[in-house]
């Protein structure tokens, strides 16, 4: 497609979802390309987690059972309402901890290595917190990392084949744990076909939803995942440190977690304080600790505008807004030394477009200079991430003109090329 200002005003002009942009703080004079990493703050999260603040003025202690939104409820009420996004029934899911935390604690309660299954499956560009927390797991059983941590590579350093996934799924191994959209090059996989694969085999799977909940739909009830996890702050707004996802099949539920913990706990029996763990018969006996309450809030109003958007029309509208930023990478930058390495095809795609030039760094610095907050990833990708609810398409029109710019003037040599300490 071609795409000048006039194109992009006539697509804002039609876009079903544009009125959802004033739902957000919005800087101005700033483009905002980084909603893949921490989303915008909406004003009905800013609400939410004022109500919050009442809410413990109010009733002190008793909040934890009063008010419109008791605490003692809100993990397993937050994670009824997210359901939704990824295709679960409401008690399958429940919201907690972090990401990394709810990796352990789903590894800890998945992983049972017995006679020569002894393995666990990821692949080689994995999110690095998820690696860490599998060789520790694994090293917490008495088991090698270097021997039982199988990484599948990648031929490509960017993107994984599914095949090649599968064609690892041998009998030595007793779990895998792969992400739904790969943090770097934003290649969506074939959740369903590697589910179905995996269950073939006798191999529990799980998946890292960090990078797509929220921007692609998922059906992982229908697939038969047998677990995921996902961070609530991209493309869900949730906030820095929000409280992250968790889904358990309910053919899993009614089990004893790896890790137990007080929360996690059988609501009617929990206050009886007995030393025996009756679990929750839902995902809520996932929970390890006490709900984080103001990390969650500002989430359950993130949600209503979810809810309100729609996943249908916020994925239609991500995929057409990569593949006009694409289109215009294409047609603008050419003879810059750009390449895409993001999957052209839509159902390969995540929610953002992924840029390998061997500037990268110095060429992040200058776009935010220049206002664009993009995001950059060790060694030399650039992550542009338009969000369906608040970015609009003149702004990803703008956004290429102003790399042009840099690209053209050579304004990226001031920099340094080397990350700040956060990329």
């Amino acid at each position: 497609m071609q795409v000048d200002l006039k194109t992009a005003a006539a697509l804002d002009e039609k876009d079903e979802l544009a009125h959802f942009r004033d739902e957000f703080y919005l800087k101005t004079n700033t483009i905002y390309l980084d909603g893949n990493s921490l989303g915008l703050p909406s004003k009905r999260a800013e609400s939410a987690l004022l109500s919050m603040l009442d809410a413990w003025k109010e009733f002190g202690i008793d909040g934890w059972t009063q008010g419109e939104k008791p605490w003692y409820y809100l993990a397993e009420t937050l994670g009824e309402q997210s359901a939704f996004l990824v295709g679960a029934k409401p008690e399958e899911v429940v919201v907690t901890g972090s990401t990394t935390v709810n990796l352990h604690q789903l590894a800890a309660s998945f992983f049972h290595p017995e006679k020569n299954r002894t393995k666990i499956l990821a692949d080689d560009l994995n999110f690095p917190s998820d690696i860490y927390a599998l060789q520790s797991q694994l090293s917490l059983r008495g088991l090698d990392p270097a021997v039982h941590l199988v990484k599948v590579k990648s031929r490509d350093g960017h993107t994984l084949s599914e095949d090649e996934i599968i064609a690892s799924m041998t009998d030595e191994i007793a779990l895998i744990v792969l992400p739904t959209v790969l943090y770097r090059s934003g290649q969506l996989l074939n959740i369903e076909k590697l589910t179905k694969a995996a269950s073939k085999r006798g191999i529990l799977i799980g998946f890292d939803g960090c990078h797509s909940v929220g921007a692609v739909p998922h059906e992982f009830h229908k697939w038969g995942v047998d677990f995921a996890y996902w961070c609530n702050y991209k493309y869900l707004n949730g906030g820095p440190g929000a409280a992250a996802g968790l889904f358990v099949h309910e053919k899993h539920l009614g089990k004893t977690p790896g890790l137990s913990g007080w929360f996690g706990s059988n609501k009617e029996s929990q206050f009886d304080m007995e030393h025996t763990f009756t679990p929750a018969s839902t995902a809520g006996a996932y929970q390890i600790g006490t709900p984080h309450i103001f990390s969650s809030a500002p989430l359950s109003a993130s949600l209503q505008l979810f809810k309100e958007a729609t996943l249908s029309a916020i994925r239609k509208k991500s995929l057409n807004m990569t593949r006009v930023m694409m289109d215009l990478i294409d047609s603008e930058l050419s003879g810059f030394a750009f390449r895409i390495i993001n999957p052209a095809q839509d159902e390969r795609r995540g929610g953002h477009v992924a840029l390998l030039h061997p500037e990268a760094a110095r060429i992040c610095k200058a776009l935010k200079q220049a206002g664009v907050i993009p995001d950059y990833r060790s060694p030399n990708i650039i992550r542009l991430a338009p969000v369906a609810l608040y970015t609009s398409y003149e702004e990803i029109w703008r956004t290429i003109q102003v790399l042009k710019d840099i690209m053209r003037e050579k304004r990226y040599e001031q920099y340094e090329n080397k990350r700040e300490v956060i990329a």
